[in-house]
């Protein structure tokens, strides 16, 4: 009984109870700006404690590093808190519509749902079942007994359905009325097996052309308003960067490929306790496979890099490879079966690292980089870092929500610290990972969202001009399309330089080079009679298109598939309707966030701290 309470606690919220915890071993309560009573957001006036939203980063951040087996990243970190806050705030916003709903939960059903209904995980779990399958008998004796009530999970499991049934009840009268026609299912049917074959020819505006056309303020202001929520935009920051390496040198690979020699000598000598599978699980970097004496399982080829798998592809079974580089470091391979080319594999990989004296020196820039100028506010730090250390300092745009790199690499972190609320002229903490150690200045800062209208102004004027450009090819298609009428579409393309294209056959729904997707020209090529010419207009090119041939969908078949096709159409209905509903309670509610206010002030107390 006792192992199976772990199995709830995965699934189960932990009480915020944890978040005042956080607060005391921090030293937070009490202390500006953050006290148990800071308030983090307000969702249409309804507050979000600072210390509970940290309490569920917290146990998210713990569930993470258990699953990844690894620490926390400033990038995940701030994935996690963004995942916490938007967790919170829809949860609130669900109980405010519970309110207005006047959606209860009694004591009763949530009892009744306890006993017949349990959690997906817990189904799942081996301990509650017969014969590979789920028990309610043996889940209902675990619920009744002393370890349950012991653990507190009886308690867990009773917030788990306060908060599972209201939602449950909320959607259950959301798509209470959904329903999908014969004929809607018939479309759907058609729109996924019709198939159309098309010869076109696609004409489209030079540059010289779209830089020509004229564009007025007013017809920029229009189409602005018109789609005001196409013109939302991740955030966008500058940072000046300076890095000190960890590349390792020539030595250092080599007296890594000597250390791989070695291991195989040990391997090869037979000693107790120096099988391959033995070494693997004591020495290999690659702790998947090491942990299972560094078995790759089987498979053919295109599993592995070249490299490894030309080396692996020579060897014989049981044979061990000598040391193969790869971008990853030195492998020792053994081929423990061979059917054709399904190999089965174990390696040890070494990983290729500067040695103690040259990371001792790399160390110590490292730590001096972050006694000048590390969590600073004053911006000429880094310039006097960077001098001071012979660093090189470049500029590099990073964007909200995706992992920042240089020359290549990523730099751990740097996103996350960028959008968390400094403001330009203070620099980061020191960062680091296995390729070196970064530092950065954030020198401009653009904040994510909907974009005024000056901020788009030129985008929205370069799409208007080019489609404008494009429609001024309607005179010219429309000759094209007489003459082709009277000939051939092939001769007259030749006739204005242009070419005819042959593009399927293709379904309405995917994409057709030359046409593009789900336009007007697609749709044209399911309406068009078949041979018969038509000309239709897109955003980005006149079309003149012939058809030449076309499949319908089979209607038997699709009688017979109507049931099943049904019960998808309904599901994906009913999702969408949900999440609709979720994305417009969501846009009308009226958010007040002040996670960046916060995290600001917190850095000034931090660099007043003695």
């Amino acid at each position: 009984m006792r192992g199976i309470a772990k199995y709830i606690w995965i699934f189960l919220f932990v009480a915020f109870v944890g978040g005042f915890l956080l607060g005391d071993m921090s030293g937070l309560i009490g202390r500006a700006p953050v006290t148990s009573a800071t308030v983090v957001a307000k969702v249409n006036g309804d507050e979000i404690p600072y210390l509970s939203w940290q309490s569920l980063v917290q146990q998210l951040r713990q569930q993470q590093e258990q699953q990844a087996g690894r620490a926390m990243t400033m990038d995940d970190q701030r994935q996690l808190e963004e995942q916490a806050f938007e967790q919170m705030v829809s949860d609130l916003l669900l109980q405010q519509e519970y309110e207005r709903r006047g959606i209860r939960v009694s004591d009763a059903e949530i009892k009744q749902a306890a006993l017949s209904s349990p959690p997906p995980q817990l189904m799942q779990n081996p301990d509650l079942q017969t014969d590979g399958r789920f028990d309610l008998q043996k889940y209902q004796r675990f619920l009744s007994s002393p370890v349950a009530k012991q653990q507190g999970l009886l308690v867990q499991l009773e917030n788990y359905y306060r908060t599972e049934l209201p939602r449950a009840k909320l959607f259950s009268q959301l798509i209470a009325d959904t329903y999908v026609s014969d004929a809607r299912l018939w479309q759907n049917f058609r729109d996924e097996r019709d198939s159309a074959t098309v010869r076109f020819v696609a004409l489209r505006p030079s540059p010289a052309e779209i830089a020509t056309t004229e564009v007025s303020d007013r017809e920029v202001k229009a189409f602005y308003d018109r789609f005001k929520d196409r013109w939302t935009r991740p955030g966008r920051a500058v940072v000046s960067l300076v890095t000190i390496d960890r590349t390792p040198s020539a030595s250092d690979t080599a007296a890594t490929r000597a250390r791989a020699l070695k291991l195989r000598e040990e391997i090869l000598s037979g000693a107790a306790g120096s099988s391959f599978a033995d070494v693997a699980r004591r020495e290999s970097a690659d702790t998947a496979s090491g942990a299972q004496g560094g078995d790759l399982g089987r498979g053919g080829k295109g599993r592995f890099v070249p490299a490894f798998e030309t080396a692996a592809y020579a060897l014989r079974p049981n044979q061990i490879s000598e040391p193969v580089l790869t971008s990853f470091g030195w492998h020792l391979i053994q081929v423990t079966d061979r059917k054709g080319d399904t190999l089965s594999l174990r390696h040890i990989l070494l990983k290729v690292a500067q040695a103690d004296s040259s990371a001792t020196l790399t160390d110590r820039r490292a730590d001096r980089l972050s006694a000048i100028a590390a969590g600073s506010s004053e911006a000429a730090k880094l310039d006097s870092a960077a001098a001071e250390l012979k660093l090189l300092i470049s500029q590099i745009p990073v964007q909200d929500g995706q992992p920042a790199s240089y020359l290549g690499r990523p730099v751990p972190g740097l996103t996350g610290w960028a959008f968390s609320g400094p403001v330009p002229g203070e620099l980061s903490d020191l960062l680091d990972d296995a390729n070196g150690y970064y530092l950065a200045r954030l020198d401009s800062l653009s904040v994510g969202g909907p974009q005024p209208f000056t901020t788009v102004k030129e985008e929205i004027r370069s799409v208007l001009k080019s489609r404008k450009a494009a429609a001024a090819q309607l005179s010219k298609s429309e000759t094209l399309l007489r003459d082709a009428k009277a000939t051939s579409l092939a001769a007259a393309a030749a006739k204005v330089s242009a070419v005819a294209d042959s593009a399927g056959p293709f379904t309405r729904l995917g994409f057709v080079p030359g046409l593009g997707y789900a336009n007007e020209a697609v749709g044209a090529a399911f309406t068009t009679p078949v041979g018969g010419l038509g000309l239709v207009q897109t955003d980005e090119a006149v079309v003149v298109l012939q058809v030449l041939a076309r499949v319908e969908a089979n209607r038997t078949e699709f009688d017979a598939m109507k049931g099943m096709l049904r019960e998808q159409a309904l599901q994906g209905a009913r999702e969408r309707r949900v999440r609709l509903f979720l994305d417009h309670l969501r846009k009308e509610a009226k958010i007040v966030d002040r996670r960046n206010e916060i995290n600001a002030g917190l850095r000034r107390q931090s660099e007043l701290a003695p």
